[in-house]
């Protein structure tokens, strides 16, 4: 029987790549950032995990506006890094688990979703930007990445992530002996258009990452509009976290938690084990 061994909430962000791709860990603005994720790499590595769920939203990169599934879901082998405009990074493409990602594209259609299946994907900065940070390259451990239509309405409701996520648990407990982590990733408060361009709002972030920890039902019950009022237009990826909350089960044991504001986003980070 496979077990989800823990959860990762994680903001992810073009400028945390570049930070990372020009050696900016002793930079005074990013210093503090890049040792929040040393624990969280360090209880992931000890966690042996034989793959990961990844959850997080296309940049249009893999889709366009033509055709945006609201849930994603990827089968392969092998997951390119996505060219985002500016020449692929030095980093190696993903190697994917196509046996367990056809296991929980089979349980979740059963369980009544209709994840988009995807036996070819390109993943960008969305998985691209944290992953080094959480687990070193080269990589060994495959991935399962499930992407999350945060981009054109009409969205999933946050109930609905969290429901999927649960689903996602159901499957990888009918699943062959394995252990399992979930990353979840996405922005938190930010809005990069308008007159509220670079708007911040920590308070709400740090509530947010209350709330997901222990009453994420309080979180299903805010509709897209009661995001994007308390923390900005682009921070209602946040409820992809709930993907991760809702694949974990009722109650969870805070390992790890971090939070910075220092620039146009809030970075936060949670690592989670069932209790």
């Amino acid at each position: 029987m496979g077990q989800i061994v823990g959860g990762i909430g994680v903001s992810h962000a073009p400028s945390l790549a570049r930070a990372y791709d020009e050696g900016k860990g002793e930079d005074p603005v990013w210093r503090d950032i890049f040792n929040s994720y040393e624990p969280a790499a360090e209880w992931l590595k000890s966690l042996e995990p034989d793959a990961l769920v990844v959850v997080y939203n296309d940049h249009v990169n893999q889709f366009f506006f033509d055709a945006y599934p609201t849930f994603a879901l990827g089968v392969a082998n092998t997951f390119a890094q996505a060219d985002e405009g500016w020449g692929k990074r030095p980093l190696p493409d993903l190697q994917g688990d196509s046996d367990l990602g056809w296991h929980i594209a089979r349980s979740l259609v059963a369980d009544e979703f209709d994840p988009t299946i995807c036996q070819e994907m390109v993943v960008d900065h969305g998985v691209y930007s944290i992953l080094p940070f959480l687990m070193p390259p080269p990589w060994e451990t495959p991935i399962v990445p499930l992407a999350v239509n945060v981009i054109q309405h009409p969205l999933p409701t946050a109930q609905r992530c969290f429901n999927i996520g649960a689903a996602i648990g159901r499957a990888v407990s009918s699943f062959r002996d394995a252990r399992i982590v979930i990353i979840a990733t996405g922005g938190m408060s930010h809005q990069l258009h308008g007159t509220d361009f670079g708007h911040l709002a920590p308070d709400w972030d740090n509530e947010f990452l209350d709330l997901l920890e222990s009453e994420p039902e309080a979180l299903c019950e805010l509709n897209h509009l009661d995001y994007m009022q308390r923390g900005g237009a682009e921070s209602v990826e946040v409820i992809m976290w709930l993907v991760m909350r809702g694949a974990l089960g009722s109650r969870v044991r805070n390992i790890h938690r971090a939070y910075f504001a220092p620039m146009l986003t809030g970075y936060g980070l949670v690592c989670f084990e069932s209790d």
